[in-house]
Parts: C-alpha cells; sequence; structure tokens
C-alpha cells in the first residue's frame, strides 16, 4: 500500500507499506543516497514470514516530495515522527543504515523513541561520519568535501558512480551496480549535497545515552564508507546494544550477506 503523507505544510513523503496485516512492524529508513528500494531483498523475504514492512523515501530522495529546505537530522527526525503518527505505529522495530542510521539515533534522542520498542543500527554513520578532535574515526572532512560535496557539484552522476565502486564488497553484477546507481540518480541533487553536507556538521555523541530501548548493530568489517570502529563506538555508547560483525561485508551489509543480515534481522524483531 503506496502513500503520500504530508511533515509538514507543502511537503509529503513517500511510504510504502507492505504486508500491512503483518503482526510485527519494521520500519526501515534507507541511506544516502538511495530510497527505500534499498531493502528490496528483505521486502522479498519478510513479509513471508508474517512481518509488515514500512519502506520510507526521505524528503528529497526516491518518491518523497523534495523541497530546498529541511535536510538536518532534526527535521528528518520530525518527518518520521509525522509518519509514526500518521500510521498510528507503535511497538515497532525502527532500522537505520548509513545516514539514516544517525537519523534513527536522533530521533530516539529527540522524541524520547515514540512508537519505537527496539532499534536496529547498520552501517550508521553515527556518533560522526567525520574525524573530529578526540575523535579518530571516521571520514576526514576534506575527503567528504572533496569526494563527495564538490564531486557532486561538478558531476554528480560520475559521483555516484564511484560511490557504488565501494558500496559493497563482495563481486556484484553490473545490473546490481546500475540499481544502486539509478536510485541516487532518482535524489534532487541539492538534496543529495545536503546531507553530505551534515555529515560535517552533525553530531551525536550526546544522543546515544539517551537511547533505552534494545538495540541490534550490524556493521560491515570492509565497510569504506562508515568505518566498522563506528559500530563499536555505537555499542559502548548505547545501553543494552549488541553489536553483529559482518566479516565478509562492506557498506551494503544487507546485500553482501544477506541470509545472515536477514536471520539476524529477524531473530533480533522477534
Amino acid at each position: 500500500m503506496e502513500s503520500m503523507i504530508m511533515v509538514e505544510p507543502g511537503v509529503r513523503v513517500y511510504v510504502n507499506d507492505i504486508n500491512p496485516s503483518g503482526n510485527k512492524t519494521i520500519i526501515f529508513l534507507h541511506g544516502w543516497p538511495a530510497n527505500y528500494r534499498l531493502f528490496e531483498y528483505q521486502y522479498n523475504i519478510l513479509p513471508h514470514m508474517g512481518y509488515r514492512c514500512i519502506g520510507i523515501d526521505t524528503r528529497g530522495f526516491g518518491n518523497s516530495d523534495k523541497p530546498w529546505s529541511g535536510y538536518s537530522y532534526d527535521r528528518l527526525a520530525n518527518d518520521l515522527l509525522q509518519v509514526i503518527k500518521a500510521l498510528n505505529l507503535y511497538n515497532v522495530t525502527l532500522l537505520g543504515h548509513s545516514t539514516a542510521g544517525a537519523v534513527a539515533v536522533r530521533y530516539m534522542a529527540r522524541h524520547n523513541g515514540f512508537g519505537v520498542s527496539k532499534l536496529v543500527l547498520c552501517a550508521a554513520a553515527a556518533p560522526s561520519l567525520v574525524q573530529r578532535p578526540n575523535f579518530p574515526y571516521g571520514q576526514k572532512t576534506e575527503d567528504i568535501e572533496k569526494n563527495f560535496i564538490q564531486a557532486a557539484y561538478k558531476d554528480r552522476a560520475k559521483m555516484l558512480e564511484e560511490f557504488g565502486k565501494i558500496f559493497f564488497f563482495k563481486p556484484i553484477s553490473p545490473p546490481i551496480s546500475d540499481w544502486l546507481f539509478q536510485m541516487g540518480l532518482q535524489a534532487a541533487g541539492y538534496a543529495t549535497i545536503a546531507i553530505s553536507k551534515d555529515w560535517i556538521t552533525e553530531e551525536l555523541f550526546n544522543d546515544l545515552p539517551k537511547i533505552y530501548v534494545p538495540t541490534l548493530i550490524m556493521h560491515g568489517i570492509h565497510d569504506q564508507v562508515v568505518p566498522y570502529q563506528l559500530g563499536v563506538v555505537q555499542n559502548q555508547g548505547i545501553r543494552n546494544s549488541k553489536l553483529i560483525t559482518f566479516e565478509n561485508s562492506g557498506h551494503g551489509l544487507f546485500y553482501d550477506e544477506m541470509d545472515k543480515f536477514n536471520r539476524e534481522l529477524t531473530h533480533f524483531a522477534g
């Protein structure tokens, strides 16, 4: 069931509610620069197991409206709150990948995890994607500016192509590479850039201790986008959390080790 939900005046986000009659609900938040289709290989399986899978396109991406502004983590967390309220959701498992993992962390802290009973962070860009004083992990700020922000201003298609080369660890088919590339192209260029700038300005060090629900952290040790050490830091900073290491995965662990990912997710979600 597809719908467009108003999250603020003049801005609607796209929601695909797969198997609405399922008795266990998982909200899927996609990472940059994709859309809800990123979890196709979970949607193919989990509804058969009784799960209701709700995929949301972040504003500016996929089928959602693409306003000029509103790409801070606070605003994106507010968007999620409006979707959860509009669909009258409660006792859900919230899953965030990459940047959306950071947004999920902000949601839990900013809105006290409204409606969420369990949290899943996979390759999450938290507490900071970039290195900072007293935080030596993550990307260098100058690399983000060069490889993503300036590259998107100059040739976004080429930037997306290069990003796709480091997304997975295992060899993939050319059509899968194109599948990821086309999702990136569907986003607005200015939204893609705005989120890239968030990586430099946004921090979630104070958000992690505010998470109280059981949390599953899944991270690939070969992740070239969000280094594995960030998963370790999340595990240290979130009480009642568990870190599952994916030995044969990069950033796209949900596809690199699809069976393990689906197994760990459903075991945790219950």
